[in-house]
């Protein structure tokens, strides 16, 4: 597949998101944190969930219509996702504003908005796992993976946030990012081999009905490019998925941790730490959708 840059900022960006608030509410059972930190975190949250909204629109055709994708939320994880962000968002900024305001009720819409992630997290991830033809997608990996890479990255941002307003938070914000993204590793490189191994249920024989194993195809039909090859060929070669894929490997997983392990006590190697992590990220996920085959690229993938 060609992945659209737009959805691979708005399904990292809102994952930061999610990750962050959960580390928020967590950490405001702590006896020391403070109610500033709580409301400038809440804001960090809403600002990365509104930039993948924005982002999303320039994967739209017609932007105008946009609120019509919620219409099929009985049948689509799409239009699910399009319901569940704007509620995640509304009760994260509901969540910060009672913090500023004293705290009443804040608990009450703390464990709405942590309902209201869980949902967003499985609706975004369905969205390519229910899809049974994309085999590379079609599986339990898929949802383990956005919501443990959005939760480390998320604990990683706290972590940062934390070095600067809420200092007693930053061991424990560390070391379950250390334990999240490390957890996150070894469910990515579980899915990198299990997509390796995996055996295309279409065929050039099974296309055209033959059952002989001699089927070769020697040409598309055309010379020209269309959709269908702009739309599902990424265009990159083997050296260079597989140089994403180490890059995303160093960058979303060994560095981050490295700088957690060691630069807790500086805030600028904090930071530095998340913004790695997401530019890892931003590969990662470039890679997640490119990985996918479309069965139809057995009839384009040949030119005379």
């Amino acid at each position: 597949m060609r992945p659209a840059f737009s959805v691979v900022f708005l399904t990292t960006l809102i994952g930061a998101a999610q990750g962050l608030f959960l580390a928020l509410f967590a950490g405001s059972f702590a006896a020391d944190v403070s109610a500033p930190f709580l409301v400038r975190g809440s804001i960090v949250v809403v600002a990365l969930a509104a930039g993948g909204l924005v982002a999303s629109f320039f994967h739209l055709g017609r932007p105008e219509r946009a609120w019509r994708t919620a219409a099929m939320w009985r049948t689509s994880w799409l239009s699910r996702e399009v319901i569940a962000l704007p509620a995640f968002m509304a009760l994260a900024a509901a969540y910060g504003w009672m913090h500023a305001r004293g705290g009443a009720g804040a608990m009450g819409v703390g464990i709405a908005a942590v309902l209201a992630t869980l949902a967003l997290f499985v609706c975004t991830a369905m969205i390519y796992a229910s899809i049974r033809f994309f085999q590379e997608w079609a599986s339990p990996f898929t949802l383990a993976n956005f919501v443990l890479m959005g939760c480390a990255s998320g604990l990683t941002l706290a972590a940062a946030l934390a070095s600067r307003g809420a200092p007693g938070l930053v061991p424990p914000y560390a070391d379950c990012a250390i334990a999240l993204t490390l957890l996150a590793l070894v469910v990515r490189l579980a899915s990198l081999s299990r997509n390796a191994r995996i055996v295309p249920r279409s065929t050039t024989q099974s296309a055209i009905g033959a059952r002989t194993p001699q089927v070769q195809q020697k040409s598309r039909g055309f010379t020209g490019g269309s959709f269908n090859t702009r739309e599902f060929f990424h265009g990159v070669g083997p050296g260079g998925m597989r140089a994403i894929r180490w890059l995303f490997l160093l960058l979303a997983f060994a560095v981050p941790v490295l700088l957690l392990v060691g630069g807790r006590a500086s805030p600028a190697l904090l930071a530095a730490a998340f913004v790695i992590q997401y530019t890892g990220l931003l590969a990662e996920r470039w890679y997640f959708l490119a990985d996918a085959r479309h069965p139809q690229n057995l009839y384009y993938q040949s030119v005379s």
